[in-house]
């Protein structure tokens, strides 16, 4: 198998057994990108020389010394900061821009051995694909280059489901790491909200926005959370699919719009699967408590916008999209009222949800209304990822279905606040039985 087709624990092993070293492995990473680039576009920023000189160095440290991310080549969406690498949000303000600085997330990641490989594309400042007809970057699906690969988080998604790296960070402020892990048929995960710093990255929404995680395996997602050191209260047990029950949520709300053909297949198909494995799947919808959740959500993130863009509005109006000059100016004139009463309905929300995926061993929802759009001027509708952002739970896109146009299309895993390794047990039985019999496959 060529290095580049290995995840991130496949190339682990042949570090450890000496079949492989990080120098040949970055170079057959820099190679599918040069064969792929000019199609996908995933790069905001890749130094070929930078990469190299970087697994030089990690392949000098000895066995003993070397981190539990030893070489794993990770994209970053370009609104993180690194320290040898520009950060420029997609945004004409900060065209090559450099601070000198690491953001925690990627201190962390270093400190763990990770081969920090280029810096990804995404929408500007990560803000501009709520709401329709919103332009989204140059970057197209890994599977069909007339499609959105989604965003904002594009680049990662499109990269790691392209093969370039097998593993990218991105973030999600209502659908920009799910989105595109749906389009780009990979493993995305929204961790339990704040349970991964957000130092050193630009924040659209100090109280939606978190890190987001690609990779093609449950088990490199795993490398991830446990280099965070995300943990559980409860103990680990074994997961098994047999006389476990789930909650098959195939509309949210009636707010919330229909599932497409895509997706409504894939819904039962995952149900169907799960119960032939000794499951008991209960179709439901949320409680009418929850509908407003949606509105609440949006309002809550223009008041934030209105702060985290005021700066650079000040400085350099002319230079932002109108939908960032939007928040600033209160285009929809909530009050501060109205704000207040979202904050804390939302709030409210949040334990109940707790305690509704509590009944279940998961609950399991859409998570895009169909296969990836066709043109780059919209990166897809976020509204069936809403929910989750909101509630801060976490939330795991599980791939392995395909639309009418046999791209991909990936479902929603769901557990209560702080259950995010324990999330992961169960998709790591979810996604063996959807990857080997939902129909779609890489």
């Amino acid at each position: 198998m060529e290095p580049f087709r290995l995840t991130a624990s496949q190339a682990q092993a042949k570090f450890k057994d000496g079949s492989l070293t990080v120098e040949e492995y970055a170079k057959s990473l820099l190679d599918r990108v040069a064969a792929r680039d000019s199609t996908v576009n995933a790069w905001a920023f890749l130094s070929p020389g930078l990469v190299l000189e970087r697994a030089r160095e990690l392949d000098t440290i000895p066995i003993k010394q070397r981190g539990p991310l030893h070489g794993v080549a990770i994209g970053v969406k370009d609104v993180i900061l690194t320290r040898d690498m520009p950060t420029q949000y997609n945004s004409p303000i900060y065209v090559d821009d450099a601070p000198k600085i690491d953001a925690a997330s990627i201190q962390i990641l270093r400190a763990n051995g990770a081969l920090i490989f280029g810096k990804t594309t995404t929408t500007e400042f990560a803000a501009t694909v709520v709401g329709p007809s919103h332009k989204g970057p140059k970057t197209t699906n890994a599977h069909d280059a007339s499609r959105t690969p989604g965003g904002s988080s594009s680049g990662s998604g499109a990269a790691v489901g392209d093969l370039q790296v097998p593993i990218g960070l991105g973030t999600q402020t209502v659908g920009s790491t799910i989105r595109p892990g749906s389009f780009n048929g990979i493993y995305a995960m929204k961790p339990t909200w704040n349970s991964i710093s957000r130092e050193g990255q630009k924040l659209y929404s100090l109280i939606f926005d978190t890190l987001g995680l690609y990779s093609r395996s449950v088990e490199d997602m795993k490398l991830l959370l446990d280099a965070f050191q995300l943990v559980d209260d409860e103990s680990v047990e074994p997961f098994s699919l047999k006389g476990a029950k789930f909650a098959l949520l195939t509309l949210p709300t009636p707010e919330w719009p229909e599932p497409g053909p895509g997706t409504a297949a894939a819904l039962n198909k995952g149900a169907e699967l799960l119960r032939a494995r000794g499951a008991e799947v209960e179709e439901i919808t949320l409680p009418d408590e929850f509908r407003p959740m949606y509105k609440y959500h949006l309002q809550v993130l223009s008041g934030d916008g209105r702060v985290a863009f005021l700066a650079d509005y000040h400085q350099n109006k002319d230079k932002m999209h109108k939908s960032l000059i939007d928040h600033v100016e209160n285009k929809d004139k909530h009050t501060r009222q109205e704000q207040l009463k979202a904050f804390d309905e939302l709030a409210a929300m949040r334990p109940k949800i707790d305690a509704f995926a509590s009944k279940y061993a998961a609950i399991i929802a859409p998570s895009v209304l169909d296969e990836a759009p066709v043109g780059l001027e919209n990166t897809g509708s976020a509204a069936f990822c809403g929910p989750w952002t909101a509630m801060h739970t976490p939330v795991v896109n599980v791939p392995g279905f395909k639309g009418e146009n046999g791209l991909p299309i990936g479902l929603s895993v769901v557990a209560g606040r702080y259950r995010d390794q324990y999330l992961l047990r169960v998709c790591t039985e979810i996604g063996k039985v959807f990857e080997s019999e939902g129909g779609w496959h890489r």
